[in-house]
């Protein structure tokens, strides 16, 4: 943590039910675990529309992992899914060859199998080597950035060590994309209400104004334990989808004014649809509950 915020500090200087009413954040479907839940907005599950799944902090190799992987097959029979973002913290533990299997290629296998592809972006309990487990999609890299769709382009960041030559790339690429959706994808949440590890505000300072500047619409991130749907930053939707196989929980401050929905008592992963101008998501608990739903419009550039 002490060589991650050194290189900080150098940046620093140098389903699917009818959709209910609009919510006080400017996104539909709000609900949280302290309320009632709002009907659950649906994915249109449209031809031609990216659809796609987000999951973090997941490789455990316990059974709850596992009952949340079936839910996500589940999803899958039904929202043909092509693709899953993955927000870091891929393995727990050791990483032999043996744990790959258990934590990672057995959860997901029905997915794998039917051509699912996995993305993978890396947290501060995951080994660089991953960049080079194929599955990951990562060709050896540990930032990049891939586009499922013309429309559509994800930036895969590495946040534990975001060294000076990495937020370079990320500024280049995010200036030189002409992609109507952009989607950052990293571990370290730059907003969140997690009493464990929160905001990471050094981290905000160099990476916030890239995206407001370079009109990324959508943050996908982990590390604390729980699912966040921050309120609306600067026009940016940030997600905290952090238990797809860890939980802390209760860990979520609903003190901090930021959460616009948040879950914190069992595991959940996300299903997202990208149709044109609109982003729809579910997120989904290891029961099969839909405990937070909504749209979201991209950002329309602003240069």
């Amino acid at each position: 943590m002490r060589a991650r915020y050194s290189s900080l500090a150098l940046l620093i200087s140098c389903g699917l039910l009818a959709a209910p009413g609009r919510g006080d954040s400017g996104v539909t479907g709000v609900v949280t675990s302290a309320q009632a839940p709002a009907p659950a907005v649906a994915l249109p599950n449209k031809n031609g529309s990216l659809k796609f799944a987000v999951l973090g902090d997941f490789g455990t190799g316990d059974r709850t992992q596992y009952e949340l992987a079936q839910q996500m097959t589940a999803l899958h029979e039904r929202f043909k899914y092509d693709l899953v973002v993955l927000v870091g913290d891929n393995l727990y533990g050791s990483e032999r060859p043996q744990d790959f299997k258990v934590k990672f290629e057995e959860p997901y296998k029905p997915l794998l199998d039917a051509g699912v592809k996995f993305y993978a972006a890396l947290g501060n309990h995951d080994a660089r080597e991953q960049r080079y487990y194929k599955p990951f999609n990562m060709d050896g890299k540990l930032y990049y950035s891939f586009s499922p769709k013309a429309n559509v382009r994800f930036f895969m960041l590495e946040s534990t060590y975001p060294v000076p030559e990495q937020i370079q790339w990320a500024e280049k690429e995010l200036q030189g994309s002409g992609s109507d959706w952009k989607i950052a994808v990293f571990h370290h949440p730059l907003y969140s209400s997690g009493e464990r590890h929160g905001s990471d505000t050094r981290l905000r300072e160099v990476l916030e104004p890239l995206f407001i500047k370079y009109n990324v619409s959508v943050v996908l991130t982990g590390h604390d334990h729980f699912y966040e749907r921050v309120k609306p930053q600067h026009d940016i939707t940030y997600f905290v989808v952090g238990s797809g196989g860890q939980l802390r929980k209760g860990n979520i401050d609903r003190g901090s004014g930021l959460t616009a929905s948040g879950f914190d008592t069992d595991l959940v992963f996300m299903g997202a649809e990208i149709a044109g101008d609109e982003m729809y998501f579910n997120a989904i608990s290891r029961q099969g509950s839909v405990v937070d739903s909504g749209m979201l419009s991209r950002r329309k550039n602003s240069r």
